[in-house]
């Protein structure tokens, strides 16, 4: 190792310390806070994306979007979200209970074997949202897959459209 690879290693070495205490400085944030975080992303969302269905590799994504009109923890995993569904040829607004769980700060969305009135039996999901944006895996009975896409507030497609 020449003497400017030593010299470098030893900067980087040295600076360590020193990041890692900046990392620990931010606080995490209770769960308390994660929750009014997470009712305010999706209280006004759009969340536009595709899904795919496994078995059927020779058909493109197709489109999907949900509308929160709003979302509300109602006690501990339990929330309730008054959606508009749009996938196909379903175009729904109805409230929809479920369980949003948490992987540290991350919320998981997660619905088991349930029965949505107007849409059928046998829904199953669970989805991952992070950093404005949405992925996961569903079923409906034996039919299942994948989804993924973006989460907006309903103003931003606006001014992005503005500019």
């Amino acid at each position: 190792m020449n003497r400017f690879h030593l010299l470098l290693t030893t900067a980087c070495l040295a600076l360590l310390p020193a990041f890692a205490c900046a990392q620990e400085a931010k606080p995490k944030p209770t769960k308390d806070e994660l929750v009014k975080q997470l009712e305010q992303l999706l209280t006004g969302a759009k969340m536009t994306g595709t899904f795919t269905v496994v078995g059927k590799a020779d058909k493109p994504p197709a489109a999907e979007e949900y509308s929160v009109v709003s979302a509300q923890r109602i006690d501990g995993d339990t929330w309730l979200l008054k959606a508009r569904i749009k996938y196909g040829k379903t175009d729904t607004t109805l409230p929809v209970p479920l369980e949003i769980q948490w992987a540290g700060e991350t919320p998981i969305i997660t619905m088991t074997d349930m029965s949505i009135p107007g849409l059928g039996d046998s829904f199953s999901t669970r989805v991952v949202i992070y950093d404005g944006m949405y992925a996961g895996t569903w079923a409906h009975g034996k039919v299942k897959g994948h989804m993924f896409g973006t989460i907006t507030k309903g103003d931003e497609k606006k001014d992005e459209k503005k500019e």
